[in-house]
């Protein structure tokens, strides 16, 4: 009777499976971080598999889709997934400037009362002087 020897066949398929997922992986990662379009066909090359591989792997395939689009979506040279901006980022800004807004309104408003009240007293001193003109030769 011959040895079950199956368990040594799937144990490769299986290791066959988790480097060719790995190689895809670092493709799209590469691909991505060099800013080159992600596309089946770049990634099916960079990582030497076959493109119909790559549409039999959900996770891999709908991260191909999301490249695509963002790089659709994107101006002429795409930007890498690291340098790009997050949603959480983009609001912390949003409220920064708004606060930055804020201050210098009242900045503003604080100023233009410092100025309203020194040009109130310049008026006041010369309607003061032009009433006694007196004082003004006796001060000379």
């Amino acid at each position: 009777m011959r040895a079950d020897n199956t368990r040594h066949i799937i144990d490769a398929a299986r290791q066959r499976r988790e480097l060719t997922r790995a190689k895809a992986i670092q493709a799209l990662r590469t691909l991505d971080t060099a800013g080159t379009p992600v596309t089946f066909e770049t990634v099916a090359r960079a990582a030497a598999v076959s493109r119909s591989w790559l549409y039999a792997q959900p996770d891999i395939r709908a991260e191909i889709d999301r490249l695509r689009a963002a790089s659709r979506r994107a101006p002429a040279t795409p930007i890498p997934a690291r340098q790009r901006t997050s949603d959480a980022s983009l609001l912390r800004r949003l409220e920064a400037a708004n606060q930055r807004n804020r201050q210098l309104a009242d900045e503003n408003r604080r100023l233009r009362d410092q100025l309203a009240r020194a040009l109130g007293a310049q008026r006041s001193a010369r309607s003061a002087n032009q009433t006694n003109p007196d004082e003004d030769r006796s001060a000379q």
